[in-house]
């Protein structure tokens, strides 16, 4: 079983913060252990070849290879979005949104493929599974990497493969394709197994905000998701769409909740509490697969983007539906989600003529994967691609129209490095 070390080791490594500093961004004390590997969830044994066996301490970092750029496997932005992640066919690499830079990278010298790396907001605590054609672990367990001690202090066994994990100071919460296991950060304790329906993109969202913890994810009917409020002890169910999800995401408090289904023409957005559709917006008129969905920080704003090769930006109005969401205005009112022209004759056209649309648009290379984010500059975005690309982009708040490039990066090259 999992322990607390009384004494964590020094960190060699100024790029991460102690899992016990406190930031800005990072109010809460954040976990502080040595977990020792134990197995869970009855685990398979390996007898995969490819898989590399777990040592106790992994190879040590080594210079990457100075010829191609390395094949990208997962991208993911920590929980403020003031980082993100990339996993590659050799290791990982973590990097700084703004200003952006590489700040710390491990590649493994035998094989090594990283299917999902999870950040926990800049701690030193990450959880790593294999992935790629050659993985540096069982692409079935989720290994808790410690950069302090630069090594492996725990791991998650599971029957079938790992589709995501999501990380709180309190809870690991890991994804397999029809079920969900919630644990215990300190001691690997397994709280929480939730049933899903096929869920092979690992669709999981949790509040970060200071409050109690908000677990979204599939229901167990097309269409429906599954709200766990974990301090009241309730279980709410929303029908969503009439379509499968493929994407959603959760403020920060948890409170609002934003779905996308598999014809990719409308978001709507909830009350997690009661189930209640605030709004309903309108990202095109034809289908699109849409790859993520982000609030602003004080969820004002709504970014989505999609295989269009178009990032959106809405304006949110929802007036009272969430409590206690702060939603201090700037100094100009921002310009609300614009109408059809056509919205005079609402109830007599159909409802694609009265739909609210974006306030801004940024376009990039259409049939491309991104995901976005807001920055932590007012007014900003960020968009990752899984070709390597890197936009920071501005948005006017009262004008709205095409958004501004601020700046363009493929953090992939290898003289990208630090």
């Amino acid at each position: 079983m999992a322990t607390l070390s009384a004494s964590p080791s020094p960190n060699p490594n100024p790029n991460f913060r102690s899992p016990t500093d406190q930031t800005d961004h990072d109010p809460e004390s954040l976990p502080q252990m040595e977990l020792h590997p134990s197995s869970d969830q009855e685990p398979t044994p390996n007898s995969n070849r490819n898989f590399h066996a777990v040592l106790p301490t992994p190879p040590e970092a080594t210079a990457p290879a100075a010829a191609a750029a390395p094949s990208l496997l997962h991208i993911s932005f920590n929980q403020d979005h003031g980082c993100f992640a990339a996993g590659i066919d050799h290791g990982f690499r973590i990097y700084n949104c703004d200003p952006f830079r590489e700040i710390f990278r491990r590649d493994f010298d035998r094989g090594g493929g990283i299917g999902v790396v999870e950040m926990l907001f800049r701690c030193n605590i990450l959880a790593l599974v294999g992935g790629g054609p050659d993985p540096q672990y069982p692409p079935n367990k989720v290994m808790i990497w410690d950069d302090h001690q630069s090594r492996c202090i725990g791991e998650l066994s599971f029957r079938s493969e790992v589709r995501s994990v999501r990380l709180r100071r309190d809870r690991i919460v890991v994804v397999l394709e029809q079920k969900i296991f919630v644990y215990n950060f300190a001691d690997l304790k397994l709280l929480h197994q939730i049933e899903t329906i096929a869920n092979p993109k690992g669709l999981c969202a949790v509040s970060q905000g200071a409050g109690s913890l908000v677990l979204v994810c599939p229901g167990l009917q097309k269409g429906q998701v599954r709200v766990e409020h974990y301090a009241s002890k309730r279980t709410k169910f929303i029908m969503a769409h009439d379509s499968r999800i493929v994407c959603f995401a959760l403020s920060q408090d948890g409170q609002l909740l934003a779905t996308a289904s598999s014809k990719g023409t409308l978001v709507r957005i909830f009350n997690t509490v009661d189930g209640s559709l605030l709004q309903e917006v309108r990202r095109g008129a034809d289908r699109a697969e849409i790859y993520s969905l982000a609030f602003s920080s004080n969820a004002q704003w709504l970014a989505v983007s999609s295989d269009k090769g178009t990032v959106h930006v809405f304006s949110l109005k929802i007036n009272g539906g969430s409590p206690g969401i702060d939603r201090s205005q700037s100094a100009s009112d921002p310009v609300t989600s614009p109408h059809s022209s056509l919205s005079f004759i609402k109830g007599v056209l159909p409802k694609y003529f009265s739909s609210e649309w974006s306030v801004a648009q940024f376009r990039l290379v259409e049939g491309s994967q991104y995901i976005v984010a807001f920055g932590h500059q007012k007014n900003t975005v960020v968009i990752l691609g899984i070709d390597g690309s890197f936009y920071r982009c501005q948005f006017d708040p009262v004008n709205g129209g095409e958004m501004t490039q601020l700046e363009y990066h493929n953090f992939l090259k290898p003289e990208a490095a630090f």
